[in-house]
């Protein structure tokens, strides 16, 4: 009787908190999926370069992509082989991506999506306050390969996912073709990088940009930029510590105006 009084009093609010949880998680996927859709369709190629825990990897295999998850992390690559293991849509990469194929010193966070290969990014979120406290006390020496020989291995990808803390310069290094389209994190301490990563496309092809706060997965800005426009958008945030964002990138269509 005792049993039965707490399971009627336990279950229906345990019940509420996950059908709570996952209804938010459908939301979100959902607002991914339609974000995603103004780049990817059914049957593309993504990658996703840090793929941590694969939460794009679901959306863009929901969008009915195949996916290149790289991933160096062992924590993640586990859990990631594990979530993925009978899906054949996704291909697990379980290396870093840079400037060129080898080993390098990956810097494990206590919180594992703050992993990072640059110093400099560890650094600087310290020093302004963002990620003061955080723990970067262990590394992992890991296998470095590049995006000319993900490309040459599994094909020209539609959509290109960056987001490895700091390190998004060195990815693009590795990559000397133009691809469609793709993202890279900003953070306004690091504005440098921001500048060097899209200069660096510039220097591939005749790109134009937008920005997306978070994960609102919505464009900041009414319409796609040039290169120095979306340079002095950044550059207003320069050294902001209370926000954080990815800069889109796609190869230009005909004619575009500055919003």
């Amino acid at each position: 009787m005792l049993l039965k009084k707490i399971a009627d009093h336990l279950l229906p609010p345990l019940l509420n908190r996950w059908l709570g949880a996952r209804a938010k998680d459908e939301r979100e996927q959902a607002a991914f999926r339609e974000f995603y859709a103004g780049f990817v369709k059914s049957g593309d190629l993504c990658f996703d370069i840090g793929a941590n825990l694969g939460n794009r990897v679901r959306c863009f295999r929901a969008s009915g992509c195949r996916v290149v998850a790289v991933e160096p992390q062992a924590s993640c690559r586990e859990r990631l082989a594990k979530r993925f293991a009978a899906d054949a849509g996704v291909i697990l990469v379980p290396k870093a991506a840079g400037r060129a194929a080898g080993v390098a010193t990956l810097h494990v966070s206590s919180i594992h999506v703050l992993s990072s290969m640059s110093d400099r990014f560890i650094r600087g979120t310290q020093e302004s306050g963002r990620f003061r406290g955080v723990d970067w006390g262990r590394t992992e020496e890991v296998e470095v390969t590049t995006l000319d020989a993900l490309i040459a291995e599994h094909g020209m990808p539609r959509f290109v996912k960056i987001d490895v803390e700091g390190h998004e310069v060195e990815v693009l290094a590795g990559l000397s073709q133009p691809v469609p389209a793709l993202s890279f994190e900003w953070t306004p301490e690091l504005y440098e990088q921001a500048r060097d990563c899209i200069g660096r496309l510039m220097e591939l092809g005749d790109y134009e940009f937008n920005l997306s706060w978070g994960e609102s997965m919505k464009f900041s800005r009414p319409a796609w930029r040039s290169a120095d426009s979306m340079l002095r958008v950044l550059e207003e945030f320069s050294g902001e510590s209370l926000q954080f964002g990815d800069v889109y990138a796609r190869l230009r269509a005909g004619l575009m105006v500055d919003g």
